[in-house]
């Protein structure tokens, strides 16, 4: 029993944090949910995430010696080689030293991941990318991630992480971005920005159904508040999002004329919960904006796995990176 080996997979977002225990088949044996809480800061925010990996094995029974390693998914940049976290505004992590800290008090090997690159990389090996030479994941959030999987690796710098699709520039000279530019996809076509343009439709009196499903607290337009005002008639809502999922299917453009993927996966809650207007939209930027030879052969699919996507892939890239073989691809 000591010789089996299990896996570990952890999504560290800035609301929520996710651990899941895996056995050599990717079976899901455990899965436990802790609340971030990234305002009481680096340390707090640590000690609960090892008391989270903690508390995940002793509920499924594994001792640490049958932990063949971690894979931690972090929003933002990081230092692929070294485990660093370079920048998580949410969590307040700057240069922060996640793979050794984890490492020194749990004594397992742990890969430190861009979140959406682990996203992406669970699409690909269970979901909807699935085994695909070339998988292209889009997440719109509150930012927009982006990530990539060139024929059975995550596409990356020399050292750090990469695809910041959201800083991709697509209206110029438009709104300021939170990274200090303007008119980045990100500011324009999260759902941040989204949410923004339908509280401003609610005040000029353009979205009646908004306006009894969540009035003008932003804080209270969620993805699926956007559904409910798009199905109760609210056409300026609608036209909102379809901007800006056009937007995204913009960006996308761009890099199927770079690297042509065979499929892009969208995923994140807008996409879950606008799914039929995401889709379409891509595919029509796609079909009017990459070149045709490049663009129509490329699969638009939405993600399967949702929050699944990011701890599947965090175990399985742990197993590749840890478990002593190379898998095909």
């Amino acid at each position: 029993m000591e010789r089996s080996k299990y896996w570990m997979g952890v999504d560290v977002g800035g609301t929520k944090m996710l651990a899941a225990l895996f056995d050599q088949n990717f079976k899901l044996l455990v899965e436990r949910k802790e609340k971030t809480n990234g305002r009481e800061g680096a340390k707090a925010v640590v000690n609960r995430l090892q008391t989270l990996i903690v508390d995940t094995l002793r509920e499924a029974e594994v001792s640490r010696k049958q932990l063949g390693g971690i894979g931690v998914g972090c929003p933002g940049p990081v230092n692929v080689n070294t485990g660093v976290v370079l920048a998580a505004p949410n969590l307040g992590w700057h240069n922060l030293p996640l793979r050794k800290k984890l490492e020194t008090e749990l004594g397992r090997p742990v890969l430190i991941l861009n979140d959406v690159d682990a996203g992406t990389y669970g699409e690909y090996r269970f979901g909807a990318g699935e085994q695909a030479r070339c998988v292209l994941g889009l997440f719109p959030g509150t930012g927009i991630g982006g990530g990539c999987i060139y024929e059975g690796r995550i596409m990356h710098g020399s050292a750090n992480s990469c695809f910041e699709v959201g800083h991709m520039l697509v209206v110029p000279g438009g709104r300021l971005c939170g990274c200090g530019r303007h008119g980045c996809l990100e500011a324009h076509a999260s759902r941040l920005a989204v949410a923004a343009d339908a509280v401003a439709a609610v005040y000029r009196g353009q979205a009646p159904a908004l306006r009894e499903l969540a009035g003008t607290d932003l804080s209270e337009v969620r993805s699926r508040t956007l559904a409910k005002a798009i199905i109760a008639g609210d056409e300026v809502v609608a036209g909102i999002v379809h901007r800006a999922a056009y937007l995204l299917g913009t960006a996308a453009a761009s890099i199927v004329n770079l690297i042509a993927p065979d499929v892009v996966v969208l995923g994140g809650g807008l996409v879950e919960a606008l799914e039929k207007i995401y889709v379409e939209e891509v595919r029509r930027a796609i079909t009017e904006q990459a070149m045709s030879f490049l663009g129509r052969p490329v699969k638009i699919r939405a993600a399967k796995l949702g929050d699944r996507a990011g701890i599947l892939g965090c175990a399985a890239l742990a197993a590749d990176a840890f478990g002593g073989k190379k898998r095909k691809s």
